[in-house]
């Protein structure tokens, strides 16, 4: 490990948002792998001699309109949350990585090529590219997460692309150029371990955009269908004024595992910038896919 590397380890383990965060996306992480284990009920069971119960000891956090357990929902619903978190961000870096790290490189023709899909993929509100893509096929978990993934490459591509220009231009770089080291292995073993560290940052959080967009939308509708546990899906079933008023635990519940969730991601992508580049913590790193 080298001095930067160490001097890094150092700031982020003495960084409290970073244990904090760590800790919060630990939680999450245990209890959808451990669902089954902690719900204690089946989340799908419908049971309408105890609908809208209050928490209690035999029901923590309550009970829906349909009966089922508001916490078995919620571990269960972390699962989908965490999927769609983790995989639609292992897309867009996979797109947005590949042809930043092609475009930054070869400019020219192929940069524009990049840029401008990039600058049209921008161009349209998030929430709403991804609502019209995810209408056009049949709303289902895999859908969701490519969907969201592949509007999220635009940012990912932009901002490698905006490193590889500065990386390619260093003496170490033209040197091994000329020579004769071909493109491939200049960029896999000089340009891209110059701009993984922006990448990792911005990936974790895009995770925390991606749950909200994820969140989005299934409280419309057009995420994951019934009747799997979704925390969107959970706050559009409890969104009756009446029940608002009457049962409020049926949508707070899954409101503050979303916010906890965002929360954790977002606390350990600050923690994450501050350590890997000190100089710049003014939050120059966007976020990726976010409603």
């Amino acid at each position: 490990m080298s001095g930067d590397e160490r001097s890094a380890a150092v700031r982020l383990r003495r960084d409290p948002r970073a244990a904090i965060g760590l800790s919060v996306i630990t939680l999450l992480v245990m209890g959808a792998a451990l669902a089954p284990l902690v719900a204690g009920y089946d989340p799908v069971r419908i049971d309408l001699a105890n609908q809208l119960l209050p928490p209690s000891g035999s029901h923590w956090l309550g009970t829906d309109v349909q009966g089922r357990d508001i916490w078995a929902r919620l571990v269960f619903g972390a699962r989908v949350s965490l999927t769609v978190g983790l995989l639609s961000q292992g897309i867009a870096l996979l797109l947005g990585l590949t042809l930043g790290l092609v475009a930054g490189f070869y400019g020219r023709w192929v940069d524009e090529v990049v840029m401008r899909l990039a600058d049209v993929t921008l161009a349209f509100p998030t929430l709403l590219l991804l609502i019209a893509m995810v209408a056009a096929f049949q709303p289902s978990l895999t859908v969701v997460l490519v969907t969201i993934g592949v509007v999220g490459w635009a940012g990912m591509a932009r901002l490698v692309r905006g490193q590889v220009l500065v990386v390619r231009q260093l003496e170490y770089v033209q040197a091994v150029r000329a020579l004769g080291a071909v493109d491939r292995r200049i960029l896999a073993r000089h340009v891209l371990p110059n701009v993984i560290a922006p990448v990792v940052i911005a990936a974790t959080l895009g995770v925390a955009g991606a749950i909200m967009a994820e969140a989005a939308l299934s409280f419309l509708g057009l995420g994951v269908q019934p009747p799997t546990p979704s925390w969107g899906a959970m706050i559009a079933d409890g969104r009756d004024l009446t029940q608002l008023c009457t049962a409020p635990w049926t949508s707070v519940f899954p409101g503050v595992a979303i916010g906890a969730a965002v929360l954790g991601f977002n606390l350990l992508g600050d923690a994450l910038r501050d350590a890997l580049d000190p100089r710049d913590s003014g939050g120059a790193i966007p976020s990726a896919t976010a409603p």
